[in-house]
């Protein structure tokens, strides 16, 4: 009960993604009780019971930091998290919630990060690009329609991601150190970059960190040295953010057909919304990503041209957009 004697009515929400995730609860009136952070909840690198139970763990903790009874069912709980692109998944996901923890959450709403970050930032959709650990991209249009490119992870794709850009300068130093292909610029930098962050004394040692020890968020941490070393005004390192700008890029040309006319056309243009550490290396992205925005790399095309665009960045958690969507689409 609340302090006025009514019963306590929470809203729970969460972000999760690849490397980390965010956790919140609201309660009735749209307060934020509280936000807290939590490890990685990708079901397909971790499991569906450790997603579920990582899951359980950051909302117990969150109740207990904002003082609510441990036995609190949430009225609703929105998951909008990496890897839930698909339907039957996601439903799998939410029956496993309610068959092991029965009085988490009254009702659920699971769906990916790319749909959690626009409704977060606007009513009327858009288009999401997500950079992190991975990378992503989802378009809603005004109708409800939607279309996606991107999602298939580090083996697959996550072009332009954090781990893309780290994997980019490896496969470059070991290409030079096997004689296999010259580098478009000097390796120096990215050479020691490379022994300093993975704590090796020779290409050999990658070995460990690659297969018997992998960790996607400990590879793509090697991002933010290698940004570290683009704003020095390395070559190779200004080089590969340049494609990974125009790796992003090329997701709004390959929506672009699917794009609605009435998006194209909102006076600042087509709204982008960037989520992700990688956006804030932008600087060095713009250009390429500039490029890629303005080509249409695969078969299908559109008659219609991107005239211009905006850049919106989240100024809060897309954990709110999914309580958002856990209290008004239940399902």
């Amino acid at each position: 009960m609340s302090d006025t004697g009514e019963p306590l009515v929470v809203i729970g929400g969460i972000e999760g993604g690849g490397g980390h995730s965010v956790a919140v609860l609201f309660d009735s009136k749209g307060n934020k009780l509280v936000e807290l952070q939590g490890p990685c909840t990708n079901h397909w690198l971790i499991g569906m019971d450790e997603c579920q139970n990582r899951v359980h763990a950051m909302i117990q903790e969150g109740k207990k930091k904002a003082g609510l009874p441990e036995d609190l069912s949430l009225k609703a709980l929105g998951l909008s998290l990496s890897g839930c692109e698909d339907d039957a998944t996601n439903e799998e996901l939410k029956q496993g919630f309610m068959n092991k923890f029965p009085s988490l959450s009254h009702s659920y709403y699971v769906c990916s990060d790319t749909m959690g970050s626009i409704a977060t930032a606007s009513e009327n959709g858009g288009l999401v690009i997500i950079s992190g650990t991975g990378s992503n991209s989802f378009l809603l249009n005004p109708d409800g329609s939607t279309a996606r490119c991107g999602g298939w992870g580090y083996l697959l794709g996550d072009e332009g991601s954090a781990f893309w850009v780290a994997d980019q300068a490896i496969k470059i130093f070991i290409d030079e150190e096997d004689n296999r292909r010259c580098p478009p610029h000097d390796t120096t930098y990215i050479r020691q970059a490379i022994f300093e962050h993975f704590k090796i004394t020779d290409r050999f040692g990658l070995l460990e960190h690659c297969y018997t020890n992998f960790s996607k968020a400990v590879y793509a941490g090697l991002c933010a040295r290698l940004a570290t070393g683009a704003h020095a005004g390395d070559a190779l390192c200004l080089h590969i953010f340049h494609e990974a700008g125009r790796s992003l890029g090329e997701y709004v040309g390959a929506l672009l057909p699917s794009i609605s006319k009435e998006l194209l056309n909102e006076p600042n243009g087509l709204p982008i919304i960037c989520v992700g550490a990688v956006w804030n290396s932008f600087d060095l992205m713009e250009k390429g990503f500039t490029e890629g925005a303005n080509t249409q790399p695969g078969p299908r095309k559109s008659p219609n041209s991107l005239e211009r665009f905006s850049l919106l960045q989240l100024q809060t958690t897309l954990a709110v957009g999914a309580a958002y969507m856990g209290l008004n689409l239940p399902k």
